[in-house]
């Protein structure tokens, strides 16, 4: 029999080579590309001796009634909010995160609701032993919810197990990188290996109709390791975010076929474990120093919920060739555009400033409703001015110098009416927006802001303190 050439896999993208190389041609990664052995057969697969001809099966037409997929609420309003309202019967969600940002924590306190409801739930974890998961579970105060514990790594054993008696309604792969599957002659971790596994398992979670949770690991650049395949095969994926520094988690969906996508619930680490933060807006503003210059508030929106975060910038003389830029929480891209576009048309010239942009709070903020704000922040820095504290900023800046409107304005002007705010800086908003309580101060360019801002108008009162 011929030998089968050998395969090299990069563990970073997936890509394939028929030989060894430094650095990978897809996705530029550097020593990734691994000799992987070929996939045996699999059991029940139908090769060349045993083709059979295809059935038929009925094509139906888009009319039709579709019923609202069950789903299985937690009970933890945060996480059913990013899942749309629940698990849904044989969904496959995966979850990614930083090492020690409180996945885990998060999947155990969830596993004991929904087991304390009565349904059955299984914990699968293949990076620590049973004893180390029931200490957590001591320490969150969990060890009497009836959530069935295995540290095991082979998936047909993890099938053949959970298949017996009725399927649980919940199960957690703890984590994905970590699982091996006997007919692929791969290492665990492997792109062939956690493709492979990950496909059994999902497999098993469509026909019993169990929902699964599977735990991935993430590169130093955030994406979650192993195949990207395996984001599109699953139904959801979830990114677990947070700073070391901060107590705040942000949870966001990043794919949902069953509910809204880039919804986010916050929690903050206590020493009970996750608890649910129920107004976010106010926790992110809490002990801000509004006497200071070179702070602004945003009014964002995050999915379909409005948020309140502070952004801060602080802009000193540089003695470097090429000055500093340095962000935290914010697009350094768009942080760059900003800068040019206050150079040429807004008259303030940073070019021989260091520029620091920080986000409050640990939150990261991608929308471009977010350019007034921090332009706001950079304006107030350089002149020395501080903002009152009673305004909020949202709004676009196009490359002409133009403040374009953004979308939601009425969901971003109530969020800050509700907070006390009574001041709202941004483009031009509809009638219902203007309605919301504030007093609105519409801009169409760049000039009008750094103008308004360097005049000292809208400076903060004397004894005025926070509303956070």
């Amino acid at each position: 029999m011929a030998r089968s050439a050998p395969t090299f896999i990069c563990q970073s993208c997936g890509s394939v080579y028929t030989r060894w190389q430094g650095k990978c041609d897809a996705c530029g990664a550097w020593n990734s590309i691994v000799e992987e052995g070929a996939t045996a057969p699999v059991a029940g697969a139908a090769g060349p001796a045993a083709r059979r001809r295809g059935r038929t099966f009925t094509l139906e037409s888009l009319k039709g009634e579709s019923a609202e997929p069950p789903r299985l609420p937690t009970g933890i309003d945060e996480l059913d909010r990013v899942t749309g309202g629940g698990f849904v019967r044989g969904s496959v969600v995966l979850i990614g995160g930083d090492p020690g940002i409180g996945k885990s924590t998060l999947l155990i306190q969830a596993c004991a609701a929904l087991a304390r409801q009565g349904h059955r739930v299984a914990y699968i974890s293949g990076e620590e032993a049973v004893a180390q998961v029931r200490l957590r579970a001591e320490r969150l105060g969990l060890a009497d919810a009836p959530v069935e514990l295995a540290a095991e790594t082979n998936v047909e054993d993890i099938i053949t197990t959970l298949g017996r008696g009725a399927p649980p309604r919940l199960t957690v792969i703890d984590s994905i990188q970590t699982m091996w599957t006997g007919a692929i002659e791969s290492a665990p971790g492997t792109v062939t290996q956690v493709r492979g596994s990950a496909q059994n398992l999902i497999r098993f979670a469509k026909t019993t109709g169990a929902a699964l949770i599977l735990v991935g690991h993430v590169t130093k650049d955030g994406q979650i390791a192993g195949p990207r395949v395996v984001e599109h095969m699953v139904d959801a994926v979830v990114s677990f975010e947070g700073e070391s520094g901060h107590h705040f988690r942000v949870l966001r969906a990043v794919k949902n076929r069953f509910g809204p996508t880039d919804e986010i619930g916050v929690f903050e680490m206590t020493g009970r474990g996750l608890s649910e933060v129920a107004n976010p807006s106010a926790l992110f503003l809490a002990g801000r120093d509004v006497g200071a210059a070179g702070t602004a508030v945003l009014a964002a929106i995050e999915g379909t919920r409005p948020l309140l975060v502070e952004v801060q910038a602080l802009v000193a003389p540089s003695t470097l060739g090429t000055p500093r830029r340095a962000v935290v929480g914010f697009d350094s891209n768009r942080l760059s555009m900003i800068l040019a576009v206050l150079d040429a048309h807004g008259g303030v010239k940073l070019a021989q400033h260091d520029v620091y942009l920080n986000v409050a709070g640990g939150l990261k903020i991608g929308e471009p409703a977010a350019d007034l704000a921090a332009a706001a922040a950079l304006v107030s820095s350089l002149s020395g001015q501080a903002i009152a504290a009673d305004t909020v900023f949202f709004g676009e800046i196009g490359l002409s110098g133009s403040i374009r409107p953004v979308t939601q304005a009425p969901s971003r002007a109530k969020e800050a009416a509700k907070l006390g705010f009574a001041r709202a800086v941004a483009p031009a908003m509809p009638r219902d927006a203007a309605d919301a309580g504030l007093s609105v101060e519409a801009l169409s360019h760049i000039g009008e802001l750094v103008a308004q801002i360097a005049s000292g108008a809208g400076k903060p009162r004397r004894g005025q303190r926070s509303d956070g």
